[in-house]
């Protein structure tokens, strides 16, 4: 069964969505309704990743993510903290999160790792070459699918080195992150380079700027709702473990649907730790 995780975005200036759940209030409320719509992880975060976005600091961002972690873990939701810093990973623990999505994979601030395993989560690493003010200058590949897969492989040496258990791993091959336009359908296309690794696999395409490409640049948001949903469908017919959305609804639907038409769905079994 392919996992929902609906994006909480606890920003001012987020690409799709900054400043409509800024207040911790709204964002709860947010991440209530997407849980309700079959969202299996609720992903909270309080800093903008998007391309040239500039970073808010720890304290800042601790004090957009933590009520509503402490909120929704408080709800019985599995929570997962939208940060690259050790600081805010070890206090979003602290407060309920279950999974730490760190973008950079460990890079940033490689004290994350420890910061995980000693507090027995789950990590989702993601492919990352840089910050997300230059990402686009460091977008060069050879095979660009081989590339990532070696650099992932990279990054789960260094959990596992840190003591993180590989049954606590999962791999996100950082669509949009140092990616243009087509780079980006490539990897989709060479996604078998990183199944190999042999771990799960977590996908972010939701409203991203490639889909443009495949609708037109002037999509609006439905539009790339209705596309993300579609890559989720494909996701979830190729048996990967979880997409990563903004319009939940969409997705439980279109994955209902592949799943239905591959035999599967309905009934399969699923765990609360995000992983297998």
């Amino acid at each position: 069964m392919t996992r929902i995780w609906g994006i909480v975005n606890v920003t001012p200036d987020s690409f799709s969505d900054g400043g409509r759940y800024l207040a911790a209030d709204d964002a709860i409320a947010h991440g209530r309704l997407l849980r309700e719509q079959g969202a299996h992880v609720l992903d909270v975060g309080g800093e903008s990743t998007r391309p040239g976005s500039e970073p808010v600091g720890a304290d800042e961002e601790k004090r957009r993510v933590l009520p509503v972690i402490e909120a929704l873990a408080g709800d019985g939701a599995t929570v997962s903290v939208d940060t690259y810093r050790a600081e805010t990973a070890r206090a979003a623990l602290a407060a309920g999160a279950a999974i730490v999505n760190d973008v950079s994979g460990g890079l940033a601030d490689p004290e994350i790792l420890a910061v995980t395993a000693a507090g027995g989560a789950v990590i989702a690493l993601g492919h990352w070459r840089g910050p997300s003010s230059d990402m686009y200058a460091r977008a060069e590949y050879g095979s660009i699918g081989a590339d990532v897969a070696a650099e992932l492989q990279a990054r789960v040496d260094a959990a596992l080195a840190a003591g993180i258990g590989r049954d606590r791993i999962v791999l996100d091959p950082g669509i949009g992150f140092a990616k243009a336009g087509e780079q980006n359908w490539a990897l989709l296309r060479q996604l078998d380079e990183i199944v190999a690794l042999g771990l799960p696999i977590l996908i972010g395409t939701s409203r991203k700027r490639f889909l443009a490409s495949a609708l037109g640049e002037d999509a609006s948001n439905e539009r790339k709702d209705l596309a993300t949903a579609v890559t989720s469908a494909l996701a979830a017919r190729r048996g990967l473990h979880a997409v990563r959305v903004h319009d939940v609804a969409a997705t439980r639907d279109a994955i209902a649907v592949a799943e239905a038409w591959e035999g599967r769905g309905a009934g399969a079994s699923s765990d609360q730790d995000g992983t297998t």
